[in-house]
């Protein structure tokens, strides 16, 4: 049986990013950008002023008036020559005229309209933002693998890219296995359960931007599995839940194996999420998720989503992004595996407060559904004491927790 960093190194050897495509420039937030792009023009295009006040040509005594002979507004270069001598009311982000050399803010003038006087004698160069300091044309702007975020896309429209290279979003197909699963909303029978682990996933990918398709719950039944898992096959991963333990109706693996499927592994050394399965195929990845809903979301938090992640050409990794927290409530000891518990997290002092909800098993729904992060509870680990540093993974933003 691995161990979860095992398992992982297993995953990646065989990562590839997915193929890379022109995508519009606001569709692309979010993404990974496929190869690295240049400035396409100097910033700023031009000397300008960053201030609202006036601009002058050459040293100006503290006291002294000047005639104001003209205005510079944004975007409406002046066509005069700025003498010595003289001033010019000029806008936040105009263009300084030529013979322009420093800029006084008009809060330290006398605001004068036809004549100005400085309050102090301001130096050369003094609120211009000059041509190209930002950056110049033909200059790096974005590398490859940049996360396009907000301020990423605001750059590249600032640039005029209107399409950017990013890798293809991967398609997902979810499914889930079992005789006794029934859709939320039918009534249970006795033995019966509602299928939670759908509407996770589903819900899964839409908060990391991606459109998962249900292929909605197949029974225990091998030629049913064979012919639902191949059309979930098409899809580049395909997430299964349930059928992968050791009773006699888990029938997941055999029917992989017979589509052709390599298995990379089928146990991994965690709690909740043991009977993990996972495999390769000429078109993809499939996850043999345990069925019990904890299991589901924790396999998913540690495994698929981060593949999901370098699919699409950002980083993702085990464990990766998690932080330290102090408890505020005592965590149990664990023997030979990796423990993972759900948790509720708050700030105070800047710090991270984590409250563990005391594990109740795979099946504890409402823990792992309440929890906004998993808390780790490394082999052999002892029991840890209020106010113990810990290990904890973001499930979600924090902001208002």
């Amino acid at each position: 049986m691995l161990t979860p960093e095992e398992a992982w190194t297993a995953i990646e050897h065989r990562l590839q990013t997915l193929p890379s495509r022109p995508t519009p420039r606001i569709e692309a937030t979010g993404r990974a950008l496929a190869v690295a792009l240049e400035a396409t023009v100097d910033m700023p295009q031009a000397d300008v002023s960053a201030m609202d006040g006036y601009v002058c040509n050459g040293n100006v005594a503290a006291g002294e008036p000047l005639p104001v002979v003209a205005t510079a507004a944004a975007g409406k270069p002046l066509e005069i020559e700025l003498q010595p001598g003289a001033a010019a009311k000029i806008m936040t982000g105009a263009v300084v005229p030529p013979g322009g050399d420093r800029v006084i803010p008009i809060e330290a003038t006398d605001g004068g309209r036809e004549t100005v006087v400085f309050n102090i004698s301001p130096q050369a160069g003094a609120h211009i933002r000059l041509g190209g300091e930002v950056v110049r044309s033909g200059a790096p702007l974005l590398p490859a693998g940049s996360h396009l975020t907000p301020g990423a896309i605001s750059l590249l429209a600032s640039h005029g890219y209107g399409e950017v290279p990013t890798y293809r979003i991967p398609t997902v197909a979810v499914m889930t296995t079992g005789d006794e699963v029934v859709p939320p909303e039918t009534e249970p029978l006795p033995g019966q359960l509602r299928d939670s682990n759908t509407s996770f996933l589903l819900a899964a990918g839409r908060v990391s931007g991606l459109d998962f398709h249900s292929l909605g719950t197949a029974p225990d039944n091998a030629g049913a599995l064979r012919e639902r898992i191949s059309v979930g096959l098409q899809s580049d991963v395909l997430l299964l839940c349930g059928g992968v333990s050791m009773g006699d109706y888990d029938l997941v693996e055999d029917v992989l194996a017979e589509l052709g499927c390599e298995q990379l592994f089928d146990r991994v050394a965690i709690q909740p999420g043991k009977p993990l399965v996972t495999a390769r195929h000429t078109g993809g990845w499939v996850f043999g998720l345990p069925g019990n809903p904890a299991s589901v979301m924790v396999t998913y938090w540690l495994f698929v989503k981060p593949v999901l992640e370098r699919l699409q050409g950002l980083p993702g990794g085990f464990w990766q992004g998690a932080l330290e927290g102090t408890l505020e409530q005592p965590l149990p000891p664990s023997k030979g595996k990796d423990r993972f518990l759900a948790a509720a997290v708050t700030f105070e002092n800047a710090r991270l407060r984590v409250r563990p909800f005391p594990p109740e098993g795979s099946h504890d729904v409402v823990s792992y559904g309440r929890g906004t992060a998993l808390v780790r509870i490394r082999p052999g680990a002892g029991p840890a004491a209020i106010g113990d540093r810990c290990e904890v993974l973001p499930l979600t933003t924090w902001i208002g927790s």
